[in-house]
């Protein structure tokens, strides 16, 4: 993954929800192009970014069972995203992620950015579980998820 639209955990209740933050910075180059006089991260980054955060909270749940192979979580539809108000830099956005409903290959989740108290965006993402066989991902998803867990008490394990 090229781009991390998260910045860090901050908790998470595997097999119910998880809330993460992404502060946005002049550094983020997509702001130098959108839009040159009024940066304005773009609704799919905010989604991206809810969408990691629901990926993190699906595979914490999902891969408990260290005898099963891990199943990753791939997005297959975007429900009902709506978006109230503008971010750009300087906002620190808390994204939410609740476990809606959970079957044994999908699950939806119920997503939710907000600055401060103000609510920028929100909607449903459904995902695939899907068994992904590459030593590859694996090694890159459990080194991105120590970064983002690094200041929890006690972090999910991850394969």
């Amino acid at each position: 993954m090229r781009y991390f639209l998260v910045d860090k955990i901050l908790s998470i209740e595997v097999g119910r929800e998880a809330v993460g933050l992404k502060c946005v910075t002049l550094t983020d180059d997509i702001l130098h192009d959108h839009f040159p006089d009024l940066p304005i991260l773009p609704g799919a980054l905010i989604t991206e970014g809810l969408a990691q955060l629901a990926g993190f909270l699906l595979e914490a749940t999902f891969n408990r069972d260290e005898t099963l192979p891990p199943k990753r979580a791939v997005l297959v539809q975007i429900d009902k995203m709506k978006f109230h108000s503008p971010t750009g830099p300087g906002d620190t956005l808390t994204l939410r992620a609740r476990l809606e409903s959970l079957l044994e290959d999908a699950a939806q989740v119920a997503v939710e950015a907000s600055a401060g108290d103000q609510k920028r965006a929100r909607g449903k993402l459904t995902f695939a579980m899907m068994n992904v066989d590459s030593p590859r991902i694996s090694a890159q998803r459990r080194d991105i998820y120590k970064i983002w867990t690094r200041e929890l008490s006690n972090p999910p394990m991850f394969r």
